[in-house]
């Protein structure tokens, strides 16, 4: 029998990734239509959030974690005019209204209070008690809140046969039956922030001109987002940003986007199946960028050895733990969500004199115990340190 060509296996993956995309989109069609129809409803119910719009092509607001499970980001609207906060305060509240002898823990890496104080323009709504607790704006309260505004429009939409609630998880789940399959989808309100780049969240390091500083401006106009994931800390957001970074990373003619189009249906075929798998799309996304980051421009052996090490490091036991801690966020501009590649045999196509990434990288480093630590332009990893946690996004 006559074994096949590496062109016949290159045909053949892609072919699955073409229909993997055919199927995806299917599926994103139908869940933004349920999550059109839901988050109208939520916005007639209460004005502090705003539908998430409809899109016949790219939709920003619904990520696709695997093929069953995506992120739904869920605007909020009467907040506006950003501002960095500048006094810091003390916290001695609790969710329920008593008061702590010790202060709260103040957030780290790439978490932040919210203060209603921070916004030139605010609705009063934002300063209920519902929500607002001594001036902050506490997350954990407007999940509360969207919770109980989502099993409503369920209700009223008449969507009970189609959509139910996931209440075995402390963030806002629902499952939605498609026609192909069911998809288990994370609302998070969102509070979008545009032209504000937080002080917090330093430029990754290139050791190649990659973006250029034009583009490194461009690319934080956009802004950034807070997500309500957590008891009382925000967690920032850059979706935008990376969405933007990922459709460049082939502007030199390369072929990384393929790479990682191909190791991602391996991912979700042989490393990582099932219905939520502990390495997402999102991961591999982020892990594609500090790569290409790192190492602009390498070259295609050399990216998809980097990858594929990486993601097989990501599932494996022993790291596993320090590295997908529940609520982790995959965010190439939170390194401390990105794996350094463990000490391993350099692959024969990456040198010491022509690969910085490798070079960079020969010394291992301390592996990181949160996934928010650190700075983004910092190439060594921190010390521990602790975070809020919740169940696995």
């Amino acid at each position: 029998m006559k074994s096949p060509s590496a062109g016949d296996l290159e045909d053949y993956l892609l072919n699955k990734v073409d229909l993997r995309r055919q199927q995806i989109s299917q599926i994103v069609e139908e869940v933004q239509r349920v999550i059109h129809h839901l988050t109208t409803e939520i916005s007639l119910q209460d004005l502090r959030f705003q539908a998430v719009p409809y899109s016949d092509t790219y939709n920003g607001n619904i990520k696709v974690l695997a093929p069953s499970q995506f992120l739904v980001t869920v605007p909020v609207k009467g907040l506006v005019g950003y501002r960095e906060a500048r006094e810091q305060r003390w916290r001695y509240y609790t969710l329920r209204g008593t008061r702590l002898p010790c202060p709260l823990q103040d957030p780290e890496g790439l978490r932040q209070w919210l203060e209603a104080e921070q916004f030139m323009k605010s609705q009063w709504q934002w300063h209920e008690a519902d929500v607002n607790i001594e001036g902050d704006i506490v997350p954990a309260k407007v999940l509360q809140v969207f919770r109980k505004l989502v099993e409503n429009a369920i209700g009223t939409c008449h969507l009970s046969g189609k959509v139910s609630m996931l209440t075995q998880l402390s963030a806002v789940w629902v499952a939605v039956e498609t026609s192909t399959c069911q998809v288990e989808l994370e609302l998070v309100p969102t509070v979008e922030i545009p032209t504000v780049w937080p002080e917090k969240a330093r430029w990754p390091p290139c050791l190649k001109r990659w973006p250029s500083r034009q583009r490194v401006e461009c690319i934080k106009s956009f802004g950034f987002a807070l997500l309500a994931c957590s008891n009382y800390h925000w967690q920032q957001s850059f979706l935008q940003a990376e969405q933007v970074l990922l459709d460049q990373l082939d502007e030199d003619g390369g072929c990384r986007r393929k790479c990682f189009q191909a190791l991602r249906q391996m991912k979700e075929d042989v490393w990582c199946p099932g219905r939520r798998p502990v390495v997402t799309s999102h991961h591999l996304q982020a892990e594609s960028l500090r790569i290409t980051f790192e190492s602009h421009c390498p070259s295609t052996s050399t990216f998809i050895w980097l990858l594929r090490s990486n993601v097989l490091v990501m599932k494996g036991p022993p790291f596993l733990v320090p590295q997908l801690l529940p609520g982790s966020r995959p965010c190439h501009l939170s390194p401390g969500l990105l794996l350094p590649p463990p000490t391993r045999p350099q692959p024969p196509s990456c040198h010491s004199h022509s690969n910085p990434y490798w070079v960079c990288h020969t010394n291992p480093r301390p592996w990181p115990t949160s996934p928010h630590c650190g700075h983004l332009n910092s190439l060594q990893w921190p010390v521990e340190q602790t975070a809020d946690v919740r169940g696995l996004a």
